[in-house]
């Protein structure tokens, strides 16, 4: 089995670090091999074949999930997600509509300026340096890429505000690239479910693109996420109304 890669991203999960990590590698983290099914057993992660009735009842559920943030085309996508660090997807969208409206792509971004950005994102955290990096962003995406979003995650980090997360959201959503970003959400969910016992987002993220059958990848953090958002909430989950409660190896379940 390959090492898993480790890198000192910020991570919400409280679980003991690993022993040891290799460096990771540049784009892509190196996905290791599932766990074999007693292996997986033995450390309270689920089997390959309980990943995929997990995701064969997200599927059933919700053929076709889609991520709640507003968008119009790679760019405002691009955007959204830049804003949405530390903030509300529903936040966002009520602060983008009428900047969408005069800006939908790098150039007319550019043409508004810092200030006018900064005023339309005012009521979201963090709003004067997101609202620079907007502008950065688009100046860049100009200058470099011809005003196009590239579909390069290596790209995508170059960008003002674009870290890993965002990029993959970027790749998985304009683009249809099975990528896995790794929020609260996803994290929480992977760590109670035994999808993945890592301790950091590139540690899950590697788990989950390592184990979630292929046919599922596109989809599979739309999945996470909305299931992180609604059911398996930080506080109190809600077990009972949970889908996969009786294949979840979470041990505090709430009962009603």
């Amino acid at each position: 089995m390959s090492k898993r890669p480790s890198v000192p991203d910020r991570s919400q999960a409280t679980l003991r670090p690993r022993k040891s990590a290799a460096k990771p590698a540049k784009g892509r983290p190196a996905a290791p091999r599932a766990a074999k099914p007693k292996a997986a057993a033995k450390r309270g992660l689920l089997t390959s074949a309980e990943i995929a009735e997990i995701f064969r009842r997200f599927a059933a559920a919700n053929p076709e999930p889609k991520g709640e943030l507003e968008y119009s085309n790679p760019f405002t996508l691009l955007v959204a997600v830049v804003l949405s660090a530390q903030a509300t997807d529903a936040g966002v969208n009520k602060a983008t509509r009428a900047l969408f409206r005069l800006a939908d792509t790098p150039a007319k971004m550019l043409a508004l300026g810092e200030d006018t950005v900064r005023e339309h994102v005012k009521t979201i955290g963090l709003f004067r340096a997101k609202a620079k990096n907007v502008i950065l962003l688009s100046e860049k995406l100009i200058r470099e890429f011809g005003g196009e979003v590239p579909e390069d995650r290596d790209a995508l980090e170059t960008l003002p505000g674009v870290g890993r997360k965002t990029a993959n959201v970027v790749m998985n959503v304009a683009f249809g690239a099975a990528t896995m970003a790794v929020d609260t959400h996803v994290l929480r969910v992977s760590n109670r479910t035994g999808l993945s016992d890592g301790t950091t987002p590139l540690l899950v993220e590697a788990d989950l693109l390592a184990r979630i059958p292929p046919e599922y990848g596109v989809p599979a953090h739309h999945w996470l996420i909305l299931h992180g958002r609604y059911v398996c909430k930080a506080r109190k989950p809600e077990c009972p109304a949970c889908l996969i409660r009786d294949i979840c190896r979470y041990p505090a379940k709430t009962l009603d």
